[in-house]
């Protein structure tokens, strides 16, 4: 790794937030210069999207390039982009210049699944390759099959694992052959109904070739997310201390000073360059939005003021600064979080707890992202399992803490 290369002085802090913000398209709003964007161009400049069943796609996508819901459905369903199990095995969203990458990132964890089915629910890799080849005889390149549909068909081939396999969250073995057909590729899930936010989904046939080396995904992170240490990098990839040190020895990378932080030695000189806006860029993101995730370190995001601050709703004894996520979505000005948000589906309107006084700016932000939010998604879930029901108590505590009725 490179060094020396840059003044040996304290980097502000304020400087690291608005360069995280402005590498994630975040500087200019909906209506800014990457306003006209496609889905697939925002997703490879700024990052796997994680999806989980929430919103959360859909509202970076909109903070990032103005993309409207529909643009998104129509990009995931001519599969510019596109949902798959990736770093970690987790479900993000992909643009198509990334299957191959996000598909090989993700490959050990249905194997891992499998190896735990085999030791604790006597499942063999036999029965599972066997379900594999009836599965794939089943499926078409067009109309998506739903699991139901799948189990039915495919009759005696898929085996129920009981009371055990429950405990454990498989209550069947095609959940293990469907993981494991998309890792390889050779399936892939679509929403039924086209959108991302609503879980219900079905499988067609793929041929999507798997490929990619963990020093090709180090270099992907570092290009959204520099600077990034070697942890970050490890809490994105789920990589090894000795894959971590594998994948990053090839690279050409500058530590910045009195700090772990990694940056490519060819974004020296641009952020060296680079100054923090003085004036005000908001923007209404979701609590996993790669802003945070792609790190997962929330205090970087943080003025020092805000640290010690008591969310609402949060846990007792815990203060902003402790906790490894937010439990709201997210305010963010620059790179800095300066306030939580959700939806409230009775009131039809945004409710908000900001940390600075609001302004025209302000109010405009939470006004495009309210109209957005109301008219064309109905809701801002966090993730799948989020409800109107069971997010009331946090809109109230939003509300308590703002003092708004």
């Amino acid at each position: 790794m490179a060094s020396g290369l840059m003044a040996d002085s304290a980097i502000p802090a304020a400087k690291l937030r608005a360069w995280w913000a402005h590498r994630q398209w975040l500087d200019g709003g909906p209506e800014g210069p990457h306003a006209g964007a496609s889905a697939a161009e925002v997703l490879a400049a700024t990052g796997w999207a994680r999806s989980v069943g929430g919103a959360a796609p859909y509202l970076g996508l909109f903070a990032r390039a103005g993309l409207h819901r529909a643009e998104v459905d129509t990009a995931v369903a001519a599969s510019e982009v596109h949902e798959l199990p990736s770093a970690r095995g987790c479900t993000y969203l992909l643009p198509a210049s990334d299957f191959a990458l996000g598909l090989a990132a993700g490959a050990g964890a249905p194997e891992s699944e499998i190896a735990s089915a085999g030791r604790h629910l006597g499942v063999t890799r036999d029965e599972i390759e066997k379900l594999c080849l009836a599965v794939t005889g089943l499926l078409t390149t067009e109309t998506p099959l739903e699991p139901t549909a799948i189990r039915e068909a495919a009759g005696g081939a898929v085996r129920a694992l009981g009371d055990a396999g429950r405990k454990r969250g498989v209550s069947s073995t095609l959940p293990l052959a469907l993981g494991l057909l998309q890792a390889r590729g050779q399936v892939r899930r679509v929403p039924v109904n086209g959108r991302l936010d609503q879980q219900r989904y079905g499988y067609v046939r793929w041929d999507q070739p798997v490929k990619g080396s963990a020093a090709e995904l180090a270099e992907r992170y570092l290009a959204w997310a520099a600077p990034a240490s070697v942890r970050h990098l490890r809490w994105f990839t789920g990589f090894t201390a000795a894959t971590a040190k594998a994948a990053l020895a090839p690279l050409d990378l500058v530590t910045l000073p009195g700090t772990e932080l990694l940056l490519p030695a060819a974004l020296v000189d641009e952020f060296e360059a680079f100054t923090a806006p003085t004036g005000p860029s908001y923007a209404l993101v979701a609590g996993i939005d790669g802003i945070h995730l792609l790190h997962r370190d929330l205090p970087r995001l943080l003025d020092p003021a805000d640290t010690g601050r008591t969310l609402p709703g949060g846990r007792a004894g815990r203060s902003f600064g402790s906790e490894s996520d937010p439990q709201t979505h997210l305010v963010v000005d620059r790179g800095r979080i300066v306030g939580l948000w959700e939806y409230d589906t009775e009131r039809r309107e945004i409710v908000h707890h900001l940390y600075v006084p609001t302004d025209a700016a302000l109010r405009e932000a939470l006004a495009r992202t309210e109209e957005f939010v109301r008219g064309e998604l109905g809701d801002a879930r966090g993730f799948g399992l989020d409800s109107p029901k069971s997010r009331a108590p946090k809109i109230a505590a939003i509300r308590a803490a703002a003092g708004t009725p």
